[in-house]
């Protein structure tokens, strides 16, 4: 069988690209990244992608007039690379419905907030503001409602009450490296089965340390898995 194709769409720094090409040179993903979309030139993510030799493709949305015509050379750029699965790591533009839907149940996202708590950006920020005891990351099968498709995997970790915005969107990164790619693996390996809103995972069940990290030596860090 052949190995899954995976296309990655990047905005920013890359340290998700990075852990899903670490997972991949470790045996880890089950699939592999052979195509890197990013709307920003100045992106950190371009650079880590030329570094690990993968091809990338510059689709710059304010070059483009709307967003229809965005989404049309970014569709083409996508259908071009020919992937079974592509992977929006943090990639920070809305796409519409009609683009969602052609790639409808092989596109996932990773989101810095237990989903459907916080969706949108500033998530840690508006987690301290809550006052909640557990945040996290999800990542979850994209639809046309902007961070509400299916629950594919949630990390969980304890808010600590000496955290600030920074302290605490360091310890979620953390665990999205760790989650996006076990998410990834379980789709190349056909694990994950769409029912309604809820996603089942497939021969065998996911290993609680996909789904939650301990980032500290603190037992007060580690949460039952969501």
């Amino acid at each position: 069988m052949a190995i899954p194709r995976i296309t990655v769409l990047v905005s920013g720094r890359g340290s998700n690209l990075s852990a899903l090409i670490e997972a991949e040179r470790n045996g880890l993903l089950g699939g592999t990244v052979s195509a890197v979309m990013c709307n920003r030139a100045d992106a950190p993510a371009v650079a880590i992608a030329a570094a690990h030799g993968i091809a990338t493709t510059l689709v710059e949305h304010r070059r483009f007039a709307d967003r229809g015509a965005f989404e049309a050379a970014l569709g083409a750029a996508i259908d071009a690379s020919d992937p079974q699965l592509i992977v929006l790591a943090g990639f920070m533009r809305v796409l519409g419905a009609a683009f969602v839907g052609r790639y409808e149940g092989r596109m996932l996202n990773i989101h810095p907030s237990l989903l459907p708590s916080f969706p949108g950006l500033d998530t840690h920020r508006r987690a301290l503001a809550a006052g909640v005891r557990v945040h996290g990351c999800t990542v979850h099968f994209v639809t046309a409602d902007v961070d509400h498709g299916p629950i594919v995997m949630q990390g969980a970790l304890a808010v600590h009450d000496a955290d600030d915005e920074a302290a605490l969107a360091a310890r979620v990164l953390a665990l999205e490296h760790q989650l996006l790619p076990a998410a990834v693996r379980a789709f190349c390996e056909r694990r994950l089965v769409i029912a309604g809103e809820r996603v089942r995972v497939i021969d065998g069940v996911v290993p609680a340390t996909a789904l939650v990290v301990p980032l500290s030596a603190a037992a007060a860090d580690l949460i039952s898995p969501v």
